[in-house]
């Protein structure tokens, strides 16, 4: 394999082929899309979080100038918005699973929830004619927090008689609860881990259409995944044969989870399609996505953790109350649960761990799986924990790390928590990490800051990810309603140049340079005569889409056997021109060549051959040459890592500074180092806006008060320092590449390297706890409190 210096194979840190067109302003992007008679659709939403809806009037709107129709949930009678995994409570009975009309039917469930579609020729006349619509609510109490939600006096959903979703647990809470009774030491800790709002660069948009000669639907549509829309959507909410149903997912800006889903807008432009005989456009303005797109984290945690007399780690025992909102979105019970719990070994010899998860509704807008789903909530609680224990022990907080970890000879680790990790060494990455963050220098820095009035900090994260979310058998006993296989197709034209269909969808990771490297690697082809294809049903054969870190470890694992099924067939074809057995055939380079010969076919001479096949031996080869894969991984991988955050805070005002963050990766094998350092870039700076900046408020209505970026406050540049990103790599040991996944690593490990810094830095002040978000108030407010 290239050694990363040269060539364009695995290794090369090549440039992102896809940028040119997205810095020339050549993307293609649903927004961009308009289809010949389009009309446009804007949705009313509902202002309160829970009402009924004693009557709607629309008979102003539908009059109005250039509206087309206007639909409620009582003209839309389809089915239910389906959520993708079932999770059992610990006594064995199923969650309790409301429907999901794309419409509101009798009620209202929180502030955004879809009342009416106006469609009209314009989008100013249908949101004018909005206007004009009335609706009568009958205002009902709102159970905004999980707290309030818990009591049951305000039920979000009448029909099943309870707002706990489900109860579930996983561990042996017997041994833990012997293992508390001996300890020299428990340590105990209460967190939030706050609700964010997604806010990708391109909000969501839709643009549905239907061909009355052929009876076929088509939907353009922002997702991570578009044969799972058109499954969800045709199968469980329009009844549409898939067949029948193409879904386009083209350039996507931005997703980190939040276009996983089946969305409402989704189904409501397709099915309103050939009703007003035209193509039907949807998109959402930044207002209404904060209010319609799928929120992310929200839960609270109590842990305990029980240490020997040594510091070792004996048990935890976790309870957590997760936000699911006011319905289940398509992978929501998944999160806090097979997502998280899962994870709360972390890199650690923790013999005894349970955890007991109640999943809650609430008048708010729903909560799904954003960048890392569940793998930041647990990697948070595990590494603030951790944390606290040193303090409380007196040890070193890197060596209470060490003496924890699971040695890198253990390996397969099996976990109390049903995992079982594969590779890893994390004093490798450990020590990597505390080099390059100059720790040692750190006291001297501290004085420095000090001497200048300010507080200086330093936070160690050592933090661990499943990701390549599988394998089907085992995640659908679980409760998956879906197959989380991947597959790819590589098809090889008779000049040689190859064209590759890929289930993953790429919105923002680079799979257009990374997948075209693989086959480059693989095929000793050019890059430049690699295209990769993906986000059409109509092209693809069948996918999973992207999400969890799967694309390389799952969808690149398709690809390379299907690349390997090519190299195959074109040995047997190469032997048939050169008169030799296969089995002699040599492939490198690009070359066919008969063992101990000077006997060669170039593979561009084997693939016209085999569009050309004169004399081929028929009973034996098909003429052609393009193959298929598809591939359901044995295991999860495990990324892990040590993240090393250094803060300086101000404490006349409470800003907090982050001077330097340091993250070594264990990411497996890197394919471009380039897009991994981008990709942990990207993750880190989204793991600090979460620790220092974001979070999504409710007030006591119901009503969300962070609803726009004057009050939500996104991080930006000036947030962040330069960030020292290195790779220290042991290789997945199940799938051929040795990849693990980069995707979300980055907002795994931040948020607790951060507050821990932010901690440190308060400690010798009094102040021995800080939620997130560590706002300036919230931090001057500790100081102040602590005087």
């Amino acid at each position: 394999m290239p050694d990363g210096t040269t060539g364009t194979g695995i290794g090369a840190a090549v440039k992102r082929v896809e940028d040119f067109r997205f810095l020339t302003g050549k993307g293609n992007y649903t927004d961009d899309i308009n289809r010949p008679g389009q009309s446009f659709a804007y949705i009313l939403r509902s202002p309160h979080a829970h009402a009924k809806i004693t009557s709607i009037d629309s008979s102003a709107a539908k009059a109005a100038a250039g509206v087309l129709a206007v639909f409620t949930g009582e003209d839309m009678q389809v089915g239910s918005l389906p959520c993708g995994w079932q999770i059992h409570s610990k006594d064995g009975s199923p969650m309790l699973e409301p429907e999901h009309p794309p419409l509101a039917k009798g009620k209202v469930r929180y502030v955004g929830d879809q009342v009416a579609v106006v469609i009209a020729d314009t989008y100013s006349q249908a949101k004018d004619a909005a206007e004009s619509i009335v609706v009568n609510y009958e205002v009902l109490p709102a159970a905004v927090s999980m707290s309030d939600a818990l009591t049951d006096k305000s039920l979000v959903h009448d029909d099943i008689g309870s707002n706990l979703c489900f109860d579930w647990e996983i561990g042996d809470e017997a041994a833990v609860d012997e293992a508390m009774s001996k300890a020299a030491h428990i340590t105990k800790i209460d967190l939030v881990n706050n609700r964010l709002v997604p806010n990708a660069m391109e909000p969501r948009a839709a643009v549905g259409e239907f061909d009355a000669a052929t009876g076929e639907y088509t939907l353009y549509t922002t997702s991570q995944n578009p044969h799972v829309i058109r499954l969800l959507m045709g199968a469980f909410v329009l009844s549409i044969p898939e067949h029948k149903l193409r879904v386009v997912a083209p350039d996507v800006g931005g997703g980190f989870g939040s276009k996983i889903y089946h969305y409402a807008e989704e189904a409501i432009v397709t099915w309103a399609a050939p009703k007003i005989g035209r193509p039907i456009k949807w998109v959402a303005d930044r207002s209404e996505a904060f209010i319609s797109d799928a929120h992310g984290r929200d839960q609270i945690n109590h842990a305990e953790l029980a240490l020997d007399a040594n510091g070792k780690f004996l048990a935890l025992k976790v309870q957590t109350q997760a936000n699911m909102g006011a319905y289940l979105s398509t992978f929501a019970p998944c999160v806090p649960t097979y997502l998280s719990a899962t994870l709360l070994a972390g890199t650690y010899t923790t013999p005894a761990i349970h955890a007991n998860v109640k999943a809650i509704f609430t008048n708010t807008v729903p909560v799904d799986a954003y960048r890392g789903a569940g793998r930041p909530e647990s990697t948070y609680l595990i590494e603030r924990i951790v944390d606290q224990a040193a303090r409380e022990t007196g040890i070193d907080k890197v060596e209470i790390r060490r003496r924890n970890f699971i040695p890198a000879d253990a390996f397969p680790y099996q976990t109390p928590v049903a995992l079982q990790y594969d590779s890893g060494d994390y004093e490798a990455t450990l020590s990597s990490a505390t080099k390059l963050a100059d720790v040692a220098g750190f006291a001297a820095r501290k004085a420095e800051a000090a001497s200048r009035g300010k507080l200086r900090g330093m936070g160690y994260s050592t933090y661990l990810e499943a990701c390549g979310i599988a394998p089907s058998a085992v995640v659908g006993s679980l409760g998956a309603r879906a197959g989380l296989y991947e597959s790819a197709e590589v098809r090889v034209h008779p000049t040689g140049s190859v064209t590759v269909f890929t289930g993953t969808h790429s919105h923002g990771q680079g799979h257009e340079t990374t997948f075209a490297q693989l086959v480059s690697d693989r095929l000793g082809l050019p890059m430049e005569n690699i295209e990769i294809s993906h986000g059409d049903t109509n092209k693809v054969q069948f996918g999973m889409g992207t999400y969890g870190s799967r694309s390389l470890a799952v969808g690149g694992e398709a690809l390379i056997r299907a690349v390997d099924k090519i190299i195959d067939k074109a040995k047997k074809i190469a032997a048939h021109v050169l008169e030799a057995s296969a089995d002699d055939i040599e492939f490198k380079d690009g070359n066919f060549t008969v063992a101990g010969t000077d006997r060669s076919m170039a593979f561009g001479e084997v693939a016209l051959t085999a569009y050309v096949p004169h004399n081929f031996p028929h009973d034996e080869l098909e003429p052609g040459l393009d193959e298929k894969a598809f591939y359901d991984p044995a295991n999860f991988t495990y990324p892990g890592g040590c993240h090393i955050c250094e803060v300086e805070i101000d404490p006349e005002t409470g800003v907090t500074e982050v001077i330097k963050f340091t993250a070594v990766d264990d990411v497996g094998r890197v394919i471009n180092p380039m897009i991994v350092e981008g990709q942990v870039h990207g993750g880190v700076a989204q793991g600090i806006g979460q620790a220092l900046l974001e979070y999504a408020a409710y007030d006591e209505n119901g009503q969300l008060v962070t609803g726009s970026f004057m009050d939500y406050t996104m991080p930006r540049a000036d947030n962040f320092p330069k960030f020292d990103v290195t790779t220290e790599g042991t290789l997945c040991t199940h799938n051929t590449l040795g990849v693990k996944g980069v995707g979300e690593v980055g907002a795994i490990g931040s948020p607790p390297a951060v507050i821990n810094a932010v901690i440190d830095a308060l400690w010798d002040r009094g102040v021995r706890d800080m939620s997130m978000p560590a706002t300036p108030e919230k931090v001057w407010s500790a100081l102040q409190a602590a005087e």
